[in-house]
């Protein structure tokens, strides 16, 4: 499991990139810790969260959704929120360069708070 601390500002709206790997047929997860600019902890208190990647095909181009993320809200307070895939879903995957965001939302308000690229490297050997 991966942590990645973060930077939001719900002011520039902009969201943080962060770049991930997945290995295929292993379970994958990754907590980031959200931060205002001020340092203090993004309040996730009430929001709900969404994450989905894409296959990258060229640049600005993808084929649409492959794989929806658990997300799930470790310390929301804390502003702590991790994403996981199972490592069925993982296996399911094929190699190569992927894209893609988490969301939260309260009500009508929505923020992206982090993209990246994903490369998913396929497994070799799979468990029985």
């Amino acid at each position: 499991m991966a942590n990645q601390n973060i930077t939001f500002d719900t002011e520039s709206g902009t969201p943080y990139a962060v770049n991930l790997t997945i290995n295929g047929g292993s379970d994958f997860s990754n907590t980031f810790t959200v931060k205002q600019p001020n340092g203090n902890a993004f309040n996730l208190d009430g929001y709900t969260g969404t994450s989905q990647m894409a296959k990258s095909v060229a640049i600005g181009a993808t084929l649409g959704a492959v794989a929806t993320f658990n997300v799930g809200f470790t310390s929301a307070i804390g502003g702590k929120l991790k994403i996981s895939l199972g490592s069925t879903s993982t296996r399911n995957l094929s190699g190569g360069r992927y894209v893609y965001d988490v969301l939260v939302s309260s009500g009508s308000t929505v923020y992206k708070i982090v993209e990246g690229d994903l490369i998913v490297k396929p497994g070799i050997s799979t468990s029985p």
